[in-house]
């Protein structure tokens, strides 16, 4: 299998993701959306970046238990409960940062929006990920 990531002539550029992810010969790994909730169900006692840190602790597990790793992820989501372009940036940087870091080095998406599904959450995650 094979991914590669490209910048296309004419597109702006980026701060660490690519425009464009492309893979040859996979077997396709579809995370539900990852949220900031504990083992028990809750979710997690802090403020966005306590809550991109649980985030990034169960889709690393869930990356796991599918036998795939940060790097054969192909597609992220980010959905953030603010209209602040600074809470946006930190959360992203968070995330860039984290264990999973590599993960977002492909084609991602960060969005602000007024509500996800848990009462108190703030931060959730789409991942696709190819493995061969």
């Amino acid at each position: 299998m094979t991914i590669q990531r490209h910048h296309p002539p004419g597109l702006h550029p980026t701060p660490t993701y690519h425009h464009v992810t492309v893979v040859e010969g996979r077997r396709d790994i579809h995370l539900a959306g990852q949220c900031p909730l504990t083992e028990d169900g809750k979710v997690v006692d802090g403020d966005v970046l306590a809550q991109v840190d649980q985030v990034v602790a169960n889709t690393a597990a869930a990356l796991s238990f599918a036998e795939a790793t940060p790097a054969d992820v192909v597609r992220t989501v980010i959905y953030v409960v603010t209209p602040d372009a600074d809470v946006l940036s930190s959360v992203w940087d968070r995330f860039v940062e984290s264990e999973i870091g590599e993960a977002f080095t492909t084609a991602s998406t960060l969005l602000g929006v007024a509500q996800l599904g848990y009462p108190g959450q703030l931060v959730e995650l789409d991942v696709t990920a190819a493995t061969a």
